[in-house]
């Protein structure tokens, strides 16, 4: 075996659901990232290796796949701090279908967005004044803890409900429900609240956090979760909750 101060063993998934994991000798590298070691591999020893990326610096999330079982961004996680005994394994996004090697279907996860009514739907038009956001009142705070969310996927790997549950919303598409219901501008948010209510929704999380400690942006799905079924339980004493209107307009 290679002397581990100057390679890494990496095994990295190849092939779709029933794949298998393929072995490679990769150079050891002063502040190599996970993504530098996926580019080496592709650019000079495998070039039929599927992987996606596109900015390199923490902006799209494309990078992001399961790095020794942890969901990860490869461009910003660095080997040293993860490499153990000089190997990596690395493997795709788990709670999502394979297309190959390292890239998924994001198809789902996107889905489960438009199934949460997470797109804003304002009352103004163009020709009307823009509207004004007081950026210190209590819900625009609530917005801005959870605004941040670049839909990488990480949370939804990360999520044991999901895995339960295929089901199951997951952290990203109620978190963008948590901040859009609590935007003043936004006039969806009774129908958003009985989106998010039914039995796929914010009361099926196990509140385990998982979706917040693996967050590469720092947010806290699962305070904006809480915070959801706060709100459709206070929505369903008092009636409000129009759960047939909901799922029809989907």
């Amino acid at each position: 075996m290679a002397d581990s101060s100057t390679s890494l063993q990496v095994d990295v998934w190849r092939g779709g659901e029933h794949g298998g994991y393929q072995t490679f000798q990769v150079p050891r590298r002063a502040s190599q990232t996970v993504l530098d070691v996926v580019t080496h591999i592709q650019h000079h020893q495998d070039a039929t290796l599927s992987y996606r990326f596109a900015c390199r610096v923490g902006m799209c999330g494309s990078c992001a796949m399961q790095v020794n079982g942890i969901a990860r961004w490869t461009c910003r996680t660095h080997v040293s701090k993860v490499c153990t005994n000089g190997r990596l394994q690395l493997a795709p996004l788990s709670n999502l279908p394979v297309i190959k090697d390292l890239v998924v279907n994001m198809d789902s996860f996107f889905d489960k967005m438009q199934a949460a009514r997470g797109r804003f739907k304002g009352g103004h038009t163009r020709h009307e004044p823009v509207a004004l956001v007081k950026p210190d009142s209590p819900a625009r705070q609530k917005v801005e803890a959870g605004i941040e969310c670049i839909g990488c996927g990480v949370c939804y790997s990360s999520c044991d409900v999901v895995s339960w549950r295929p089901e199951f919303l997951g952290p990203a598409a109620l978190n963008r429900a948590w901040t859009l219901i609590n935007d003043e501008r936004d006039i969806d948010g009774r129908s958003r609240l009985a989106a998010v209510a039914g039995d796929a929704g914010c009361h099926s999380c196990h509140t385990q956090g998982s979706c917040t400690v693996r967050c590469p942006k720092h947010l806290s799905p699962t305070a904006s979760i809480a915070g959801l079924k706060n709100m459709t339980a206070r929505a369903a004493r008092r009636g409000e909750l129009d759960m047939e209107t909901a799922s029809g307009d989907l």
